[in-house]
């Protein structure tokens, strides 16, 4: 007896310590979406998330109807103990913005309310302006301006967490995130938190081996920030498999599924540069509109994508 407990001494010690295969990712998950519903949802209860995220427009406080949903929103997230990043966005989203953008004392007057209202319900996690580099987005075509925003944010909200600057995975995001950060100065040098939208490279299945300038991927977009800032974190604050997208990627709940899962493993090779990551989003629309992300679909049963999702959560710290 003595002899077998002799030699089964090392298996056990072997067994008792962590695979690296079932090592958490350090990386914290939420779900975005723009329906309060969400949190009364079974499915997304049984995940125990404690973070969302919700996009706004700039000048929603002049919007009776944009700030009752934002109400009812963040009041919902918090009855259900749920963190919301709050991220600032055009008022017009369009291929082309049709509104000019807006000046910075306009976004401060206009955002400073919204933090004014939003701060005491417990948002204190913001972003300046949401995928700043897209052309539907009125700062497409004025990095300094997005800077400003954030350089204005930062005053406005003394001790939140600022997505200083926010971008989409595209062509010419590098060059973007370099005048960005010229135009910031030391702000840009300092910012903890960086966010992207990956969804190129979840959905193409982007490596660092066939990232291109079309499809750059996380590693390059963190060499173009590493340049001027060395301490910023990336939040993906947008991302997902996408069920259906336009022409490229036709309805499709199973590939879905798998890109899901790749992003997961995206999170796991990035995790040491990557603080938090929002997939987009929980409800779909039945593949019926040129975007379609959800987990579930407009009548909330389970696709695929959820099954992956559950699965890569289990190994990440939410």
């Amino acid at each position: 007896m003595i002899r077998r407990l002799t030699l089964l001494l090392p298996i056990l010690g072997l067994l008792a310590i962590p695979s690296a295969a079932s090592a958490k990712t350090n990386v914290a998950v939420g779900v975005g979406d723009q329906s309060p519903k969400m949190f009364d949802d079974a499915n997304w209860q049984a995940l125990k998330l404690k973070k969302t995220r919700y996009f706004i427009e700039w000048n929603a406080i002049q919007q009776p109807a944009e700030i009752a949903d934002a109400d009812a929103f963040v009041d919902a997230a918090r009855a259900h103990g749920v963190k919301v990043l709050m991220h600032i966005s055009t008022d017009d989203i369009n291929s082309t913005p049709r509104r000019p953008l807006p000046s910075v004392s306009a976004y401060k007057t206009n955002v400073g309310a919204l933090i004014k209202r939003y701060r005491p319900k417990g948002v204190t996690d913001w972003g300046a302006w949401n995928e700043a580099n897209h052309k539907s987005q009125p700062t497409s075509k004025n990095p300094k301006r997005a800077a400003q925003f954030y350089t204005t944010m930062k005053s406005l909200c003394n001790g939140c967490k600022i997505v200083a600057l926010d971008v989409l995975d595209q062509a010419g995001v590098e060059k973007y995130i370099a005048s960005w950060l010229k135009a910031a100065g030391s702000a840009g040098k300092t910012a903890k938190v960086i966010g992207v939208h990956n969804y190129s490279q979840v959905n193409r299945r982007i490596t660092e081996k066939n990232a291109s300038n079309r499809y750059p991927g996380v590693a390059r977009i963190l060499k173009a920030i590493r340049k001027k800032n060395k301490v910023a974190k990336l939040w993906l604050t947008e991302t997902g498999g996408v069920a259906a997208f336009g022409s490229a990627f036709p309805c499709d709940t199973s590939r879905q599924a798998n890109r899901t899962k790749y992003m997961f493993d995206l999170i796991k090779k990035y995790d040491k540069n990557i603080e938090r990551l929002y997939s987009y989003n929980w409800f779909g629309f039945g593949c019926s509109t040129g975007f379609d992300a959800g987990l579930v679909d407009e009548k909330g049963a389970p696709r695929p994508a959820l099954s992956a999702f559950r699965t890569g959560l289990k190994n990440t710290t939410r």
